[in-house]
């Protein structure tokens, strides 16, 4: 099950970015939080989601580009001294009684445009720090779990920080955190890789990487599913402070809990993928996964009682996680390697880059319908995506596992 860590970088990483990843979970439920709080809006609740991720679905494409043509050790990073600076910029505007919404709105589209070329980079990087690359897909699963992890200790510890001490303490603590995942990647011994010689600009890279996933029935299936599932699923989450404030009746803590749920699912889930030997079965696992999402979400928006919410987010973290993972293994166990960078910025447009979009069409249905009746309908077109994705996969006909050891034929 953790058979990825005996190589000395991944468990660097892992330990680095474990710490790093509650400081960024604290964040993300300090900022809706702390915009519910100022304005009340869940129309402003989307705008601050949309913000946070437009840049990440913009630039994705691109850092993919560069994720293939450059060093992805030097721009992972980079990326995470930047993000630092973000989270100390909130935390002083916060802390010192100056923040605004628009701050916020315009550090978030920082994060995103950060965000947007480290996460494809590092993405493609986790193969890099592994000797033996038939550990991957365990590597991948163990990257998930210190996600959900974090899930599950970041909203929990963030909810009692809002309430003891105030936003401006998580945003700080965050700051911080990124100096462990830092400090992990300078100890690092990277091997260089073999680069290409760039012969296209940019733009007929990025063509290329298109064409290429268009064409593998596999990657497109996997990534158009994905879009669906982030565009009206994920943003569930951006709701939350109107479930654990308005409609449970609770406070900062509720919500901590709430999203803590999420995180004890889908760390079961990491759990369970990581103990596999291989990545035999990803598309059926992928289908089964999207479906228990849809229906996890789509009961818990008919829940009005906190320990009814609290079983059916955990289920519903294990299968949002289940589906995103099983989809990164996936794509990453059928890509050719000078395409990695490219085929996983991809990915992060339909997992993260959709995100924006789903954020300000659940901020704006909620406005008109509401927030329960919004993630219903959020739970009920994942559940239907999933069928359709489930009856198109003896067409798609998903690879067995074959992963190409350096050296080998």
């Amino acid at each position: 099950m953790i058979r990825s860590l005996r190589h000395r970088n991944f468990r660097l990483f892992f330990f680095g970015q474990g710490v790093s990843l509650i400081g960024t979970w604290m964040q993300s439920v300090a900022m809706p939080w702390l915009v519910y709080t100022l304005t009340g809006s869940a129309m402003l609740l989307g705008v601050v989601g949309f913000t946070g991720q437009i840049l990440t679905f913009v630039m994705a494409p691109v850092a993919g580009v560069m994720a293939d043509r450059w060093n992805r050790h030097r721009l992972v990073l980079w990326a995470q001294v930047l993000a630092t600076g973000q989270a100390l910029a909130l935390a002083a505007l916060t802390l010192t009684g100056t923040i605004e919404v628009w701050h916020i709105i315009v550090l978030s589209l920082f994060a995103g445009l950060v965000r947007g070329f480290e996460i494809p980079t590092r993405q493609a990087f986790v193969v890099e720090m592994l000797e033996d690359r038939r550990d991957l897909p365990n590597a991948i699963a163990l990257n998930s779990f210190l996600v959900n992890g974090a899930r599950l200790v970041g909203p929990s510890l963030a909810g009692a920080v809002i309430a003891v001490a105030g936003e401006g303490w998580c945003f700080l603590l965050n700051g911080l955190s990124f100096l462990a995942v830092i400090a992990a990647l300078l100890a690092m011994r990277v091997r260089p890789r073999a680069i290409e010689p760039a012969a296209n600009n940019v733009l007929q890279d990025m063509k290329e990487g298109v064409l290429y996933a268009a064409r593998s029935a596999p990657i497109r299936s996997v990534l158009l599913l994905l879009c669906l599932v982030s565009l009206m699923g994920v943003p569930y989450t951006v709701l939350m402070p109107i479930f654990a404030k308005d409609i449970l009746q609770g406070d900062s803590y509720t919500m901590g809990f709430l999203l803590g749920s999420v995180g004890v699912g889908a760390v079961g889930g990491a759990l369970w993928l990581a103990s596999r030997k291989n990545a035999d079965g990803m598309g059926r696992t992928i289908a089964l996964a999207a479906g228990a999402f849809g229906a996890g979400l789509a009961a818990f928006s008919l829940s009005r009682s906190l320990w009814l919410s609290l079983p059916l987010l955990a289920w519903t973290g294990f299968g949002m996680m289940l589906q995103m993972a099983s989809s990164n293994t996936l794509l990453q166990t059928v890509v050719e390697e000078n395409k990695r960078g490219r085929v996983m910025s991809f990915y992060t447009m339909a997992f993260m880059g959709m995100g924006p979009f789903g954020s300000l069409l659940a901020g704006g249905l909620a406005e008109a319908l509401g927030a329960p009746r919004t993630v219903l309908l959020g739970g009920l077109v994942t559940v239907a995506a999933a069928l359709v994705f489930a009856a198109r996969l003896p067409r798609i006909r998903v690879p067995s596992f074959k992963f190409q050891v350096p050296g080998s034929k």
